[in-house]
């Protein structure tokens, strides 16, 4: 058994960070959102991503999809309470990014993309002082 099997935030950071989760979760924050809405307001994830994410999130029990039955038939999904509980947790990396991420000069480095080389760079980052409150 793994050290981490019990562990709850080991266990959420595991669903959460699965690439386009919390963009979708932060998505359905406003209420039930059809299909292609969400793509849009997730940022452009790609259709084939966006479904395997819904079906996990929804056998998690995050969210819960539904099928109107409509010409043509249309889906929507929506966040269960487990679900809504995420808004402070979507609240908290808000606030957090505001205040380290929100002006360059208010960031302790900026990173850079890496050489194409493949090769370690031997430039050293610049090193700046961040004033602690």
């Amino acid at each position: 058994m793994s050290e981490h099997s019990f562990c709850p935030v080991f266990n959420a950071i595991n669903v959460l960070q699965e690439k386009w989760t919390l963009h979708i979760i932060r998505g359905l924050l406003t209420g039930p959102t059809g299909f292609n809405e969400l793509r849009r307001v997730a940022g452009g994830v790609n259709a084939a991503t966006l479904s395997q994410r819904l079906e996990g999130l929804e056998a998690l029990g995050i969210l819960t999809k539904t099928i109107h039955s409509t010409m043509p038939p249309r889906t929507s999904y929506q966040l269960t309470p487990a679900g809504l509980s995420l808004q402070s947790v979507v609240d908290a990396i808000d606030c957090w990014a505001r205040d380290n991420l929100s002006a360059p000069e208010h960031r302790p480095y900026d990173l850079e993309p890496l050489p194409d080389s493949g090769k370690e760079s031997n430039k050293k980052p610049e090193q700046t002082l961040v004033e602690v409150f």
